[in-house]
This record gives structure tokens, sequence and C-alpha cells, in this order.
């Protein structure tokens, strides 16, 4: 029925309301949320859904029209994920253009703030001093360790990790593998991934002692298939989707547990983040109707086959 499609549209959307409500004590800031929730419950109840006298005749009600642009830009790791959604997104609404720019989730904040994008990608959780934003999460991510297939070491303790990256240990037959030379590789300052990082294994950006550092995901992939002693640290989904290429790269296991989707949807795979879109008002017309699309269970099949976790799920 017309009435339950319309349902499964905006119940995704209530919910991310409302946690976004309860995650924070009940000051002026919690204003946007109210709104938020308001405004959904308005357009469910006051008819915005559906023509009730035409679901009682009988007669199906035409999808509106949708017409114009919506620019993205963000983080690069959300990018390949909000194409594929663009894509069915727009065989749905042939006369809507989708423009996706990638720079990192900082740009994604930046550029939604000063109104350059509509839309901004950030592949972590709002900030204190982002709050004037609203985030519509979408999906779930880990952040693991890679390195070359032929490299034996198969798992590493947190400790080991901060001591790799702070230059207390540097080969790795000092972590069960070769009599080789460690290559550790960071990722810049302000993505999300590097921040996720840091934040995790408490790590203070002057005390990283590293050989490289890779812009985006690809160089980070590169520089490992190049190297057989090198490491570096990129998204899950990132990392699923290279290996399925036949690129010659593994995941090492994080204090014993392996970095897979099932363990970031069951919460056991311990370095993982939100993906999230960014508006910084109430969407509405194209753009509600894009991330209503995002959050709704025509996009869980998407989401996975991106090798993320539906956030819902």
């Amino acid at each position: 029925m017309l009435v339950n499609r319309c349902f499964r549209t905006f119940v995704p959307l209530l919910k991310a309301a409302i946690r976004l409500l309860f995650r924070k004590t009940l000051t002026a800031k919690t204003s946007k949320a109210c709104a938020f929730i308001a405004f959904l419950s308005a357009t469910l109840i006051g008819g915005g859904c559906f023509d009730k006298n035409a679901e009682q005749k009988g007669q199906r009600v035409a999808p509106e029209r949708l017409q114009g642009k919506i620019r993205l830009a963000g983080s690069s790791t959300m990018a390949p994920l909000v194409e594929a959604l663009g894509k069915r997104f727009r065989a749905l609404h042939p006369e809507v253009a989708i423009e996706v720019a990638t720079g990192g989730s900082s740009r994604g904040i930046h550029d939604v703030r000063e109104g350059s994008c509509n839309i901004g990608m950030v592949g972590r959780s709002l900030k204190d001093d982002e709050r004037d934003l609203l985030g519509f999460p979408i999906a779930r991510d880990g952040v693991c360790l890679i390195v070359h297939k032929d490299n034996p070491v198969k798992s590493l303790s947190s400790g080991q990790v901060v001591g790799i990256y702070t230059g207390k240990i540097t080969n790795w037959k000092e972590v069960g593998g070769n009599d080789a030379a460690i290559m550790s590789i960071n990722r810049p300052e302000g993505r999300a991934q590097s921040e996720l990082f840091t934040q995790f294994f408490k790590i203070k950006s002057e005390d990283f002692k590293v050989g490289g550092v890779a812009g985006d995901n690809q160089e980070g992939v590169k520089a490992v298939v190049e190297n057989p002693n090198a490491i570096v640290y990129m998204s899950v989904g990132e990392v699923d989707i290279r290996i399925g290429q036949g690129l010659p790269i593994k995941s090492l296991l994080m204090d014993g547990i392996t970095a897979t989707s099932r363990n970031i949807r069951n919460g056991h795979f311990p370095i993982q983040r939100p993906l999230m879109l960014v508006m910084r008002t109430l969407p509405s017309g194209v753009m509600k109707a894009f991330i209503d699309f995002a959050l709704s269970a025509n996009a869980t099949e998407i989401i996975r086959e991106c090798s993320f976790v539906p956030y819902l799920d």
C-alpha cells in the first residue's frame, strides 16, 4: 500500500531525528532535532505522503516529478556509495542531476557551510563545534590496517599499532614477521579515517613517526601492493572491494578481531564510524527526496554492495 511505502520512507528519518535529540542534553541546541521531528510528523500526518481520498477510491497517486541539481562533496570513502545511490535515484527521477566531489570530510563540512554544495559527505560523527549542521547517518564503516598478502603477520594488538606508528617498533620481526624495516604510512590530518585512527589509539599528531602519507585510499593500496613491508589504515569497505578485485592485500586482525562488515554490525570490531549526509537546514524538495531514498529500504542493497553496513541494520 502507498501508506506503507510512505512509512518505510519516513520512519528512518524520524529515527535519525530522535537519535539526534537524545544524543545531547536538553539545551537550546536540541531545537533543530525537535523541529526535525515536528517536520516529519507534520509531513506524514498532514497529507504530504499520500492522497487519502485517492487511496479510498482505489486510485494510484502519481509520484512527484522532481527536477534540479544536487551537489555533494566530502568523504572519498563515501563517494562510490553516494554515486551508486545517485545512479539508482536518477533512474527514478531522470530530470535530477547529481554531482559528487571528493576531498575529505573536512571539505564536506566546509562546502556545505559555505553553500558551494547542497549536501556534505562526512565519514564520522559530527564534532561539538559542528552542531549547527544536521547529520543523517546512512551507513557504518570500520577502519582497519592492511599489509601485503605475503606479509606473514596476521594480527596486531593495540599496543603494537601504537608502537609502529610512534616509531618504537621499526622491524616486522618484533611483531612476528620477517626481518625487514616497517614502512608505516599515515593519512592526511583532517580526514575522517585519520581522526578516527588517532582518537582510537590516542596518538598525538606530533608523536607520529611514519615513512609516508597516502592522500586517498587508492594511494594507500598502491603503496602496500608495491612494498611488501608497508602498512596503512583505511576503510574496511574499501579493503573488501580491493580484495574482491584481486589485489594482493589483506586486513589484519585487531586485538584478535577480524575486520568484517558482520563484526561492525554486531559492534565487535572496535574501530568504526558512521557515514553521514550533512546539511545546514532541514531538507526539502529534491534534497529531501534524495535523503529519504538514502535512508530507505531501497538503499539497503546498494549499501551492502559497497561493503558497508546499513545504519539501521
